[in-house]
């Protein structure tokens, strides 16, 4: 069994959630990695991992995965709730299932499966939770309306979950992304993706989920009794 403990990883297939298994995987950590699609987290070739190809939000399926894994590898000490849904347009002519499945996703998972880690983090009094939200969870952009209602949600719940943890010695923070090259836009078409894609050309680019895997690492090396408890990470060149 490894001596680093077990780290949990949602939306581990592609993007950020992809780099950050391979930078935890690279420091030592043993994982367990959930997405709905197995094959790309097969490709990641991590010999110390637990696969769940599963929906976050079937708990059931989640909680029988982290049975699994901690049986492999001993107790969860950091979650990071990375799964997340983004479908710009405006309101009045968004499909009402994306703005369903945005909620579902990005905030009831979260919390759903924080459920699941909290009362053993709690009895060991160690543990942390690292929820990655958005720049968008801090101001507000055009078409982004369900999006920001998410990550404003996911803000919010994170600073609430950090309070009500904290006697207990248990970390919950935010990582808050800006303009990122991942694959997140799957759901937005349009002239909505061409003025997303045009703005982040005049930046040069976003962020390589690389570079997010590292604020997210750096956060959890951090002692136990030290937090960032928020980190905004953005390119330079993005003024917005």
């Amino acid at each position: 069994m490894s001596q680093h403990p077990l780290v949990v990883i949602t939306g581990a297939s592609s993007g950020i959630g992809a780099a950050t298994a391979r930078a935890f995987a690279a420091a030592g950590h043993p994982l367990l990695l959930i997405a709905r699609r197995l094959e790309p987290m097969r490709d990641l070739g991590i010999a110390d991992a637990e696969l769940a190809a599963c929906d976050v939000n079937d708990t059931a399926a989640v909680s029988s995965a982290l049975a699994r894994a901690e049986e492999r590898f001993g107790p969860v000490d950091l979650l990071i709730n990375n799964a997340g849904l983004m479908a710009l347009s405006s309101v009045a002519e968004q499909d009402p299932a994306l703005v369903q499945e945005q909620f579902d996703v990005n905030c009831v998972a979260l919390m759903k499966n924080s459920q699941l880690v909290l009362p053993r983090m709690q009895q060991r009094r160690h543990g942390t939770i690292i929820n990655i939200g958005s720049i968008a969870g801090k101001q507000l952009y055009g078409d982004h309306t369900v999006y920001n209602g998410t990550k404003f949600a996911v803000h919010a719940m994170t600073e609430g979950l950090r309070r009500e943890n904290a006697a207990y010695g248990v970390r919950v923070l935010l990582v808050a992304p800006g303009m990122v090259d991942t694959s997140l836009l799957g759901h937005t078409h349009g002239e909505v993706l061409d003025g997303y894609l045009d703005y982040k050309r005049s930046i040069g680019g976003g962020l390589a989920p690389e570079d997010v895997a590292q604020a997210i690492l750096t956060a959890y090396q951090l002692p136990q009794h030290i937090s960032f408890r928020e980190i905004v990470v953005a390119p330079t060149s993005q003024d917005a």
